[in-house]
This record gives C-alpha cells, sequence and structure tokens, in this order.
C-alpha cells in the first residue's frame, strides 16, 4: 500500500557535498547503473533554493508562490502521465541534489518511494492537507476506498496546495518567508476567481447535461464543486484502459441521460471514448488537461491556465456548442 513521505523538515540547510556524493550513488545504484555520477553544484546559502516538484502542475504552484527565492524543475515534463512514471538517473541525481522536493502524495506517485527514499531528501506531500475523495469503481468497494489523488483539479482545493507549498517553503527557507506568504495569498486570490469563473461557465447548463464523461475518474473534486455528475471509463490511469465492459458501462449512461458530449485527457489515448462517441451519437468534445501542463505554447502552459482551458471545453461540449462558439 503506498505510504505518503513524511513533511520536510523546518530549516533550510544544504548537505555537505559528501553526503550530497554518496546520496547520488545510492541514487545511481538503484537506478542500475555501473557508473559513478559526479556531484552536482552546491547552492549557495543565500542564493534561491533548488527544488524539485513531481509533476508540471505542482512544479507551476511552487515556481509562482516561490518567485526569485527558488529554482524549481519537474520529474515529469510537459504531457508525461505521472501515473505510470518510472524515474531516470538524471531524476534520482536532481532530487539528490535538491533542498526540497514537493509531491502531491494521496498515491499518485507510486514510484516516490524509489525516487526519495535512498536519498534522505526533504520531501514535502501537499496532499497531506486535502479531505480526500473516494475513488469509487475500484477493487476495494467492499473496504476502504483508496483516495483520490487529483485534488488539484478544483480551484477551492488548490488554494490548500498553494498554502502547503508556501508553509513547506518557509520551513525549508525561513529568512523568505514573507515572500512566500505574500505570493500564495495573490495566487490564492486567483484561484478563487477561477472557481467564480467555473461556476458561472456552468450555471446555465440543465440539470440532466450536468454530467462529465471522461476518460480516468481525475474530475471528482471539480464534478463536486459544480455540481456535475462524473462518469468514466476507468478509475485511475492504468496499462489497460477501456476494457468492453468499461465501455458498455459509459455507453449505457450515455443513452440514459442524453449528454451532448464526452471527453478524454491529454495524457492518455482517446480510443475508447471515441468508440463511446461513435456507438452514443455524443460528440467527442476533446483532450482535458489534467496531470500534466503543455510547453509554453500550447493552451494550458500554466496551472491557471490549465483550469480555465478545462472549464470552457466541458461548458462548450455539455452546452452542445462547437469549441470556440461564442
Amino acid at each position: 500500500m503506498h505510504r505518503d513521505v513524511p513533511p520536510a523538515p523546518c530549516g533550510r540547510a544544504r548537505r555537505p557535498p559528501a553526503c550530497a556524493a554518496l546520496a547520488i550513488g545510492a541514487a545511481w545504484a538503484l537506478a542500475g547503473c555501473a557508473a559513478a555520477a559526479p556531484p552536482g553544484p552546491e547552492v549557495a546559502g543565500d542564493g534561491p533554493m533548488t527544488v524539485v516538484a513531481t509533476f508540471t502542475v505542482l512544479a507551476d504552484v511552487v515556481a509562482q508562490v516561490g518567485g526569485d527565492d527558488v529554482v524549481v524543475s519537474s520529474i515529469t515534463g510537459p504531457g508525461a502521465n505521472v501515473h505510470g512514471y518510472e524515474p531516470t538517473p538524471d531524476d534520482l541525481r536532481r532530487a539528490a541534489d535538491a533542498d526540497l522536493v514537493v509531491a502531491n502524495g494521496l498515491g499518485l506517485e507510486t514510484w516516490l518511494h524509489d525516487l526519495v527514499d535512498p536519498l534522505g531528501v526533504p520531501v514535502a506531500v501537499v496532499g497531506e492537507r486535502v479531505d480526500p475523495l473516494p475513488i469509487r469503481g475500484t477493487a476495494a468497494e467492499t473496504g476502504g476506498l483508496p483516495a483520490n489523488p487529483h485534488a488539484w483539479m478544483s480551484p477551492r482545493t488548490g488554494r490548500t496546495y498553494v498554502a502547503a507549498v508556501a508553509d513547506a517553503l518557509a520551513a525549508a527557507d525561513p529568512a523568505h518567508a514573507a515572500g512566500y506568504a505574500a505570493r500564495a495569498a495573490r495566487l490564492a486570490d486567483e484561484l478563487a476567481e477561477v472557481e467564480a469563473e467555473l461556476a458561472a461557465a456552468v450555471a446555465d447548463l440543465p440539470p440532466e447535461r450536468r454530467v462529465l464523461v471522461t476518460c480516468e475518474g481525475a474530475f471528482s473534486y471539480l464534478a463536486r464543486d459544480l455540481g456535475l455528475r462524473e462518469v468514466y471509463l476507468w478509475p485511475v490511469n492504468a496499462e489497460r484502459q477501456g476494457t468492453p465492459r468499461q465501455v458498455a458501462h459509459v455507453v449505457d449512461t450515455v443513452r440514459e441521460t442524453g449528454v451532448p458530449a464526452v471527453f478524454c485527457e491529454w495524457t492518455v489515448s482517446p480510443t475508447a471514448q471515441r468508440q463511446v462517441a461513435r456507438e452514443t451519437g455524443a460528440r467527442f468534445a476533446g483532450e482535458l488537461y489534467v496531470d500534466a501542463l503543455t510547453g509554453p505554447d500550447g493552451p494550458a502552459p500554466t496551472y491557471l491556465d490549465l483550469l480555465r482551458f478545462d472549464a470552457r471545453l466541458v461548458a462548450e461540449g455539455l452546452a452542445g456548442r462547437p469549441v470556440g462558439a461564442p
């Protein structure tokens, strides 16, 4: 069973070079590499803090809250599926040399412990602040349901993420705590504005069209906030997706509800959902962004852009309007 890594200890302290070299050596051993890795460059005590986030959405939150006081990178890149990711030797080296690793937790990064446990690097798990929703439709229905890890998809819960990131940065770097708090407050205000925009986008939808049909069950928190019924092909991204039984269930649901549009996530194949659209007459309205941002030229280069893009696509699809129509 997945267990979350404890929060990072207070106080920023760089490991001495010898310790860093040992940690990197352990990382290479874990990755199965025979060659020893050279130690990474040291960061000056009064320079920006080096932070590694596990995926691009979280890295953007860290960058916005951290400002010039942090240098942040993401383990997974744009378009990467964080669920089934396998860390590379380069990921292990970067994590070993970081002042702080920031992770989602809630079972999202099943590979997290393989990455950080041998290194001893401080880790902040921001999902520990969330009151999680369960994943429905899993094999664990008879017992305790696992947590749905996609809490950032709710702007309301996203403000909890922002506060957790600010606290983690301040604990690791108390000298810049005031700056982290100020930037976090601004980002929280922007998320409140996005929440209002989302509510307005779906406010005029009739009750029978308030059904969000996706590939993965990644929208539970957003559906809760907007009063939408969530229907999906599979609960969590896995190697096998869109089985005949799953497709048949969603086809029946779409037919019963008459929902005009279905969606899929950018990081998975939409083949099964396109089959649902063909069999029901619903329109495949496009791909939503969840686990990964796009590059700077894409429609979702930031966390706020991701939320706004998804809201617009869902509202237009459920209203039966072509994407981009006035």
